[in-house]
């Protein structure tokens, strides 16, 4: 199979998302540039940790360089449909772009077995600027924090049904 590259250079919409309820949502990373929108499925954990890095980066560049972000960005708006995920993120990388000034995001597929006569997996390749990036890791912070609560004692998600808590059940 040919590979698919997937590159928005100065995306119109970049954010992270959730379809369903807590206990049962699914998340996306959605962007759109004009006319094409890709949205690839990932887990919670990813995601937090995505900003989480994305934080560091731009502090980091901000403490070395004084003030990075420019005009605020704030994207509230659900993602847009159709929410068709693309593929389920594997691995992830992020970088900077110094030429640019651009953090440069890039997904590839979970599990995809690499066929050595093909030219390599798809890629899902994002570059946004520092105010576009903190919208992004305010947002997925949100995200990540309306799920269930954890459970004091074992940090496991409660279930509205119940909570099975291996630290409270101690024999």
């Amino acid at each position: 199979m040919a590979r698919r590259v997937f590159d928005f250079d100065t995306p119109d919409r970049f954010v992270a998302g959730v379809v369903g309820e807590p206990g049962a949502r699914a998340f996306y990373l959605q962007a759109r540039q004009g006319g094409a929108l890709v949205s690839i499925g990932l887990e919670k954990t990813q995601v937090a940790a995505l900003a989480g890095r994305m934080s560091e980066l731009l502090d980091t560049l901000e403490g070395l360089s004084g003030e990075l972000t420019t005009a605020a960005v704030r994207d509230d708006q659900p993602l847009e449909e159709p929410t068709v995920e693309l593929f389920r993120v594997g691995a992830m990388a992020l970088a900077w772009d110094a030429t640019a000034a651009q953090i440069v995001i890039e997904a590839q597929p979970l599990g995809e077995v690499p066929d050595p006569a093909a030219p390599g997996p798809d890629l899902f390749r994002v570059r946004v600027e520092p105010a576009r990036a903190r919208d992004f890791i305010r947002r997925a912070a949100a995200l990540v924090a309306l799920g269930r609560p954890a459970c004091p004692f074992c940090g496991q998600p409660l279930e509205p049904t119940g909570h099975f808590c291996a630290k409270t059940n101690l024999n």
